[in-house]
């Protein structure tokens, strides 16, 4: 099992019902994976909004770069391409925000932030990459 204790069905669950996606960290070199993950959700129907405050206002795969998280609201997830010392300030904002679900990517995790999400009622998915989970379930 995972670090996050979540079941395939339950990510399944997550990957179907996301619509709108906030991408924390976003690249624009194209050989970062913050950069592919952006456009292979993209591709896959989801509304990617990418946030840097060293790209905002520039474009990503057709996408407008914002500085904060807030300027992508109102979403359905955060997908984390950030150092795992950031995640208690991101469940802070994901609260205020009223996201359900925070993905921290490969690498990422927190266990005390993840709780404080979870007693928030936010689903956190941790140290998983979405298109690795896309193809290992068959989505």
């Amino acid at each position: 099992m995972s670090i996050d204790g979540l079941s395939d069905a339950e990510i399944a669950r997550i990957l179907a019902e996301t619509r709108r996606v906030a991408l924390l960290g976003a690249s624009h070199h194209p050989d970062r994976a913050a950069n592919y993950i952006q456009a292979f959700l993209q591709r896959r129907g989801y509304e990617v909004t990418p946030i840097n405050p060293g790209l905002a206002g520039q474009s990503l795969h057709g996408r407008l770069v914002v500085a904060r998280l807030e300027e992508a609201a109102p979403l359905d997830m955060i997908d984390v391409f950030r150092a795992s010392a950031h995640l208690p300030g991101i469940v802070d904002e994901t609260i205020r925000l009223g996201a359900r679900t925070i993905w921290a990517q490969l690498g990422v995790a927190d266990i005390g932030a993840a709780a404080r999400a979870r007693a928030a009622g936010i689903t956190m998915v941790m140290d998983r990459c979405p298109s690795i989970e896309v193809r290992r379930l068959h989505l």
